[in-house]
C-alpha cells in the first residue's frame, strides 16, 4: 500500500493512503541503510494491524526535492509570507528564501499579509519590486477573509509550505484558508514585537486529494549555505539577462567595473536595494565559506 508522510513526531510518521491514516515506524533495514524519512515522502508500507492502524514504512519513493532543514521532501511550492508590522517586512529573509527556492527549483508564491497595518502604503511599493521581476504577489489580510480565494487558487495541485518569520500569520493564513483554528495561532510579544513560534512538528494538511499545505517550525531560518556564494547570482532571477554583459567571466558584480548586474541597475532593469541585499548575502555566503571544511 502507497502514501504520503503528513507528520513525523521523533521517529513516528502518521501516513495518508486512500483509505485512511495510519501510525508507523520505519523498517529497520532504512535505518541501516541511513534513510530516513520526512515529511512529503512518498512511501510503501506493510499493515502491521489494520483495526489500530499501525504499520510499518517498507520503501521511500524517489524523490521530486527534498529540503535538508527542516526535513521535507516532494515540495512544489513554497509560500514566502511577510507581514506589514509587527513583524516588520523582512526583505533580506525574503530574498534569501527567493534565491533558495530558485536554486532547489520551487515556485515561490510571495505573500503581502496585514495590508491593513501598513498606513504608509509601503507594500505597494514591495509589490511592485516583486511582481516586476515575474513572482506572483498576493495581498491578504487573513482575519478577514481578503485575498484568501486567491491564495487558495494557486495552492491547488502542489505540496505547498508556508515560510517567513514567526508572527508574520502564517497560521492565521492557514486557519483562514480551511475556515478554521487547524493550527495554533501564534501570539505576538507586545515587549519586543517579536513572534513567539508556537508550531512545535511538521504537519502536512490536505485541502484536497492532490493539495497539500505544511506547516512547519524553523522553516524561516533554513541554511542556504548550500548556495555556493560564486552561484548566487544564478539564483537572483532578474540578475540571468545582464549576467552576460559583464566584461570578465565571473564577475561576482561587487568591486568590478563594465559590469552588467551594475549597468542593469542604472537603467532601472534592476532595483538598487535587491542589489545590495544580493551583496549581503554574497558576503554572507562566502565567509560561512570559510569554516565549511
Amino acid at each position: 500500500m502507497q502514501g504520503i508522510i503528513i507528520e513525523n513526531i521523533s521517529n513516528l510518521y502518521r501516513i495518508k493512503t486512500q483509505e485512511k491514516i495510519y501510525e508507523a515506524n520505519a523498517r529497520g533495514k532504512l535505518k541501516k541503510e541511513e534513510i530516513v524519512p520526512v515529511v512529503g515522502d512518498k512511501v510503501k508500507i506493510e499493515i502491521l494491524h489494520e483495526e489500530k492502524s499501525k504499520a510499518v514504512i517498507e520503501e521511500i519513493l524517489p524523490r521530486a526535492t527534498y529540503i535538508k532543514r527542516p526535513k521535507m521532501s516532494n515540495i512544489t511550492q513554497i509560500i514566502l509570507v511577510v507581514s506589514s508590522k509587527n513583524p516588520k517586512p523582512d526583505l533580506l529573509l525574503l530574498d534569501k528564501q527567493l534565491a533558495y527556492a530558485e536554486y532547489l527549483k520551487i515556485k515561490p508564491i510571495i505573500i503581502l499579509n496585514k495590508t491593513d497595518l501598513d498606513k504608509n502604503k509601503e507594500f505597494g511599493k514591495i509589490k511592485s519590486i516583486y511582481e516586476k521581476i515575474g513572482y506572483k504577489v498576493i495581498d491578504t489580510i487573513a482575519k478577514e477573509q481578503r485575498g484568501i480565494q486567491e491564495l487558495k487558487e494557486v495552492l491547488y495541485g502542489n505540496i505547498n509550505v508556508f515560510s517567513g518569520n514567526s508572527g508574520v500569520g502564517k497560521s492565521t493564513l492557514i486557519n483562514a484558508i480551511f475556515k478554521k483554528d487547524i493550527t495554533q495561532e501564534g501570539e505576538i510579544s507586545l515587549k519586543n514585537k517579536k513572534g513567539k513560534n508556537t508550531t512545535t512538528a511538521t504537519v502536512i494538511y490536505e485541502i484536497d486529494e492532490n493539495t497539500y499545505i505544511a506547516d512547519t517550525p524553523g522553516f524561516s531560518t533554513f541554511d542556504i549555505s548550500e548556495i555556493e556564494y560564486k552561484e548566487l547570482d544564478k539564483y537572483f532571477k532578474e540578475f540571468k539577462t545582464e549576467i552576460e554583459k559583464c566584461e570578465y567571466v565571473g564577475c561576482t558584480h561587487i568591486k568590478e567595473e563594465n559590469c552588467g548586474i551594475k549597468q542593469a541597475i542604472e537603467e532601472g532593469k534592476i532595483h538598487k536595494t535587491r542589489y545590495e541585499r544580493f551583496c549581503r548575502i554574497y558576503s554572507e555566503l562566502k565567509e560561512k565559506d570559510k569554516y565549511k571544511y
